[in-house]
């Protein structure tokens, strides 16, 4: 059995026994085998459920029509209702094979699923636009995603029989962001919604940008897939990526040395590195006050792509739609996973071991009891508001509200003696310094760099990895606490407050929140086995992490030089947690200047288009962190 993921690139192929019992799966990552687990929690039956498949053509408000495949179950006549994912990824493989393996939970509680091409991808008609913008919605000419999936849907009800009028609309990262658009001035059949991982904003925290710094080796291989044909064509380097773009000079230079031409989306990262409104009008955020659906957002802890578009969606949404939604039908489930991680079997993300299945409790006791409770009106789904995975303790646990009322923001100050203190400094004058060098920046992950889908990379889990792989490097700045007597525990958003000064005229600003493991054979066991040997004495599993570009200090959307040796505030937030940090662990906090080449390097020079960087401008620069600088943690009560 396998289940693969088409948005990450990598497949999970399941072992079973004589008897049908799933017993563990290998993750393949191209065509090479990446890990394998076995499976040791309760054996668990192999269900199946028919369905019978029907290939359509859905016409739309401007004739143009999309591609979808109609799955319904054949061991039953009662009305059903629909659970339907767009996608621009390809729906050709959908059955009744793929149904049952990917959707197990869901398929044996019954639905008619539809997968949709969207518009201009693969079978589908029509133009594709990379996060088409909203159209004006009282023009009854004009297409977006939220009208097709109107459309789609006024379609479905008048010509497949048997349907009970309900909707269902689900997806993960780009998927997801479509689920929401269809929650936008929805179809009236449309009762629930549920984006996971979704693209929400990709200038400010999304897949293409964060806080101004150009996720550089991502968005070249994410629009080179989406963009240089019809269906997904993503390449391989044959150098190592760090190499590939160091050589390249600026990302105007990589897309030179590609040979692709110029795609659309490369366009847009050379024309529009700030905050302007081309990707103003392709945030989600300004338009969640005309949801009128229940929804459920989904998010991973260390998802490489999508972080922040759940959580900012969920915020909107319980922040400014009460007109439509007094009853607060928002909910929120975090995890201790990668990008569409809930979708998984494994207990483990890379070399981390949660003790547990915690996608099977997701799906089982969340996703599914969602659906059937707003589709199906059964009864069983309880979650008030939020449920969250705390990494540590390795334990569920269930809030009124995100981030919860109970925690409260305490500052760690970033001591010039290289210690952490919840005590202010007695010289807050003092600083930390390193020399940051653009010629030689800090790699984001081990090297070699291979391309970001590229078989065998590590891109699916570099958010977890060991970051002592990095520790010899100069040009990083640390502080570290002594080993902890008692366990602290942090839940909601870490926000980065730096005073800090640079001699050139503009820098990026990398803020890791980090937990150093013990160095004894059973640190990051999990609870339920805590002697387990598991061969991560000493690991640094990195919490939180940010970067923000330092042009974009005072307005994202009118960058300025910053004044060099002038110490300047930067605070941003660097996600959201729910952890603890326990006994006999030490809290290490990092700053660098560079993560590269996801981000691309700032030149450490003000110019006005940094995608156009001249050889000239990449200059070194010396970097002071002053004794003020802080993180802002969530603490709960008892820490």
């Amino acid at each position: 059995m396998r289940f693969r993921s088409p948005d990450d690139g990598f497949s999970l192929v399941f072992t079973s026994d004589a008897a049908g019992r799933v017993t563990g799966f290998e993750r393949h990552e191209g065509d090479q085998v990446a890990s394998a687990r076995k499976i040791s929690s309760h054996p668990v039956p192999n269900h199946f459920r028919p369905y019978s498949r029907q290939e359509v053509m859905i016409p739309m408000r401007d004739g143009v029509k999309l591609h979808a495949i109609i799955l319904r179950p054949t061991d039953t006549n009662q009305p059903l209702p629909f659970l339907m994912q767009r996608t621009p990824y390809g729906v050709d493989e959908y059955d009744s094979d793929t149904i049952n393996e990917r959707y197990t939970t869901l398929a044996q509680s019954g639905y008619i699923f539809v997968m949709e091409d969207i518009r201009g991808r693969y079978e589908s008609q029509g133009h594709f636009v990379m996060m088409r913008p909203l159209a004006n919605h009282k023009d009854p000419h004009a297409v977006d995603e939220s009208t097709d999936a109107y459309d789609t849907v006024a379609w479905l009800l008048r010509h497949v029989p048997g349907n009970n009028g309900r909707v269902g609309v689900m997806g993960i990262s780009y998927p997801g962001f479509l689920a929401m658009e269809a929650g936008i001035d929805p179809n009236p059949a449309v009762k629930a919604i549920s984006p996971q991982a979704p693209m929400t904003d990709v200038w400010m925290g999304d897949d293409f940008f964060h806080y101004g710094a150009f996720r550089q080796s991502y968005g070249y291989d994410y629009a080179l897939g989406m963009e240089s044909s019809k269906v997904n064509a993503f390449g391989s380097l044959n150098e190592d990526a760090y190499n590939y773009f160091l050589s390249a000079g600026n990302f105007a230079g990589a897309v030179r040395k590609s040979g692709a031409g110029m795609l659309p989306t490369w366009k847009a990262f050379l024309k529009h590195p700030a905050y302007d409104a081309y990707w103003q009008k392709r945030a989600v955020q300004p338009h969640l006050t005309r949801v009128t659906v229940p929804t459920l957002e989904v998010s991973g802890w260390w998802d490489q792509e999508d972080m922040w578009g759940p959580q900012a969606e969920y915020a909107a949404l319980e922040k400014h739609n009460q007109p439509n939604d007094p009853a607060h039908r928002v909910y929120l489930a975090i995890g201790p996973w990668n990008h569409g991680g809930w979708a998984s079997t494994t207990r483990y993300l890379g070399a981390v071991d949660f003790g547990s299945a915690t996608g099977d409790y997701f799906r089982e006791h969340v996703e599914a009891p969602f659906f059937a409770y707003y589709l199906k009106g059964q009864p069983g789904f309880n979650l008030q508001n939020t449920i969250t995975f705390r990494t540590g303790t390795d334990q569920w646990e269930r809030y009124a509200q995100w981030p919860p009322r109970a925690s409260h923001l305490k500052n760690l100050y970033l001591a010039s003696s290289g210690g952490l203190s919840f005590e202010p400094p007695a010289q807050p004058n003092s600083f930390t310094a390193y020399t940051s060098n653009p010629a030689d920046p800090d790699p984001y992950r081990k090297r070699p760099l291979k391309a970001t889908y590229a078989p065998g990379s590590h891109w699916y889990t570099w958010l977890a990895q060991d970051q002592r792989f990095v520790g010899h490097r100069k040009d990083i700045a640390r502080w570290e606490t002594p080993p902890l007597t008692h366990a602290l525990t942090i839940s909601g958003d870490v926000y980065a407050d730096l005073l800090a000064s640079t001699s050139g005229s503009d820098g990026d600003w990398v803020v890791k929140l980090i937990d150093v493991y013990p160095d004894t054979p059973n640190a990051g066991a999990p609870p339920s086995s805590p002697h387990e040997d598991t061969h991560l004495a000493g690991y640094q599993l990195m919490i939180a992490g940010q970067i923000f570009r330092g042009r974009y200090r005072t307005s994202f959307e009118h960058p300025q030089p910053t004044p060099p040796n002038q110490p300047e505030h930067y605070h941003f937030s660097l996600r959201g947690v729910d952890h603890v940090f326990l006994p006999g662990h030490r809290i290490l906090v990092e700053v660098q200047s560079s993560w590269f080449p996801l981000y691309d390097r700032n030149p450490q020079t003000f110019v006005p288009n940094i995608m156009k960087a001249k050889p000239k401008d990449y200059r070194s620069a010396t970097i002071h962190i002053y004794a003020e600088s802080h993180l802002e943690l969530p603490v709960m009560p008892g820490a």
